[in-house]
């Protein structure tokens, strides 16, 4: 089965996305998807604006945060049709040694939607039928959320769950987030939804006041008033006063800036975790014999495997991990525009664009 559909497509940095029209065909193993939203993404402005190459030449549609509904299906794939999905952000081939190890997030043939194949800034999308994570409608609608909200979960939730698994959240833990928005903001919700107590600490007011009202942080730190050492000095007051310890830190980098790195950095204490979520083109300059001195870990965080996602969408549809305060819906052909407003930071809340 074949459909006409439509995307926008990415030509060059800074250049206007343009609409333009494809045949979107299921061939074995693999779904068309009717695109119910797609969000907009830090990794996708890196591309547009800052000239992130990606692995697939342009022209290429952009997007990597994608819900939907299964209209057509390859061969072996029948089961998905008519179904709501989440398109993971990273489709391991599920096949290889690595994957088999478990290794799914260093895959060597893994896909990336707006990256490795088409993007999901489009009416559709052809993806691999392995590793679509199905969305539970009827608990969606109890949630009071949309299908194109929850796309968001694909990377802005998934990649901050994995992040805070892999650090090893538990009840009693500090958990520190630098970068308070988007990535950051769902990775103090998921922290806290794991046990931890969190700090939040940006540059934006404004993001700091949601994490403290909706986002689970206990603390918000504004890193423009406060330097190093003093940063460091009230996260560790805020931890004696309610009872944590001062040691094993667990500290969540999601600014994706060069500035937010060395904050995280420098929070280091004994035994602590640093995990890296956000990215940046930036270099720092950095002592890692710190990383020795404290007998602490960094951690690089790449996507989300695929059997994970059901748990961390579970977290939504709780209510432990609230998305509808952070997320706001635009008209898919207004991307040119949203583009510029969320690099602008005229948008604060995460973008998802609907065809």
């Amino acid at each position: 089965m074949t459909l006409d559909a439509h995307r926008w497509m990415f030509t060059a940095p800074g250049a206007p996305l343009q609409r333009a029209g494809f045949v979107a065909h299921a061939g074995p193993g693999e779904v068309v998807v009717a695109v119910a939203g797609c969000g907009v993404c830090h990794t996708d402005l890196g591309y547009y604006y800052d000239g992130v190459r990606t692995n697939q030449p342009l022209p290429l549609a952009l997007g990597h945060e994608i819900s939907g509904r299964v209209v057509a299906a390859g061969a072996g794939a029948e089961s998905w049709l008519g179904r709501a999905v989440i398109v993971p952000a990273v489709l391991p081939c599920g096949e290889c040694e690595l994957c088999r190890r478990g290794l799914a997030t260093i895959c060597r043939a893994q896909k990336m939607p707006g990256n490795d194949i088409q993007g999901g800034f489009g009416s559709h999308i052809v993806v691999p039928a392995r590793g679509l994570c199905a969305v539970d409608e009827p608990r969606l609608a109890a949630a009071g959320l949309s299908l194109a909200q929850v796309s968001i979960v694909a990377d802005a939730l998934t990649t901050p769950y994995q992040a805070v698994r892999r650090a090893g959240v538990e009840i009693g833990d500090l958990a520190v987030v630098v970068g308070a928005g988007g990535v950051g903001g769902y990775c103090a919700q998921v922290a806290r939804a794991f046990g931890a107590r969190v700090v939040a600490i940006d540059v934006d007011d404004r993001k700091l006041e949601a994490a403290s009202a909706d986002g689970g942080a206990a603390l918000a730190l504004n890193a423009r008033e406060l330097d190093a050492k003093a940063l460091k000095k009230a996260v560790a007051e805020f931890a004696r006063g309610a009872g944590l310890r001062s040691t094993e830190w667990k500290i969540f980098e999601c600014s994706g800036t060069a500035a937010g790195q060395l904050s995280a950095f420098n929070l280091l204490v004994h035994g602590a975790t640093l995990s890296v979520v956000g990215f940046t083109m930036d270099k720092v300059e950095l002592r890692l014999s710190n990383l020795m001195a404290f007998d602490a870990r960094a951690i690089g965080n790449w996507g989300c495997p695929p059997e994970l996602y059901p748990a961390a969408l579970d977290l939504v549809l709780d209510g432990r991990v609230r998305l509808a305060p952070f997320v706001e819906t635009h008209p898919l052909d207004r991307i040119n525009e949203v583009f510029h407003a969320v690099h602008a930071r005229e948008i604060t809340r995460r973008a998802v664009m609907v065809p």
